[in-house]
């Protein structure tokens, strides 16, 4: 009788296909009914809100990605003080224990914070906390050309001209 059942991979293997075409039939529909009207607007690079300036595959400084990770790591390290509570709180362990459950908690959470505390002195202490833009380097350039030349240029203000017509024929002669 045993062998007509399906083993445990099996319904594992079942499950897995079933997921598997549970998302793809997700997929393919929300592809049917989502709206697609492309613009220049949708397909720009969004940064945060702002207008992107330039290209988006630029250098980030890393400082970015350690602040963000240190983030992370007080972020869910934070969520581990949640189920802690509930468990320090628990009366019947508390005087299952005659008091010792609570002082153990206790001594645990503050060894915990403790480490954390010093992992927020080791980042600060390093400089990763720091939030400094770094000043933009002006290129020096090897010209022979004197660089009050180049402030004069800059400085002067040039009359522009009308755009020349960009057909043969002039609208305005028919």
């Amino acid at each position: 009788m045993a062998e007509t059942y399906l083993s445990d991979f099996g319904t594992i293997l079942l499950f897995l296909i079933g997921g598997a075409i549970f998302v793809i039939i997700g997929l393919f529909t929300a592809k049917l009914l989502r709206p697609h009207r492309p613009n220049p607007e949708k397909l720009s690079t969004y940064e945060s809100g702002e207008e992107p300036i330039s290209n988006a595959w630029i250098q980030f400084n890393p400082r970015f990605y350690v602040v963000a990770l240190i983030f992370i790591i007080f972020d869910v390290e934070l969520a581990f003080l949640f189920p802690w509570a509930t468990v320090f709180g628990r009366r019947d362990l508390i005087e299952a224990t005659n008091g010792t459950w609570g002082w153990f908690s206790l001594i645990e959470m503050f060894i915990f914070i403790a480490v954390l505390a010093l992992g927020l002195a080791y980042a600060w202490v390093k400089g990763h906390l720091d939030w400094i833009k770094p000043q933009p380097v002006v290129p020096q350039s090897r010209s022979k050309i004197p660089m009050e030349v180049y402030q004069r240029v800059n400085e002067r203000q040039y009359k522009r001209r009308e755009a020349a017509p960009t057909s043969k024929t002039d609208p305005q002669d028919s």
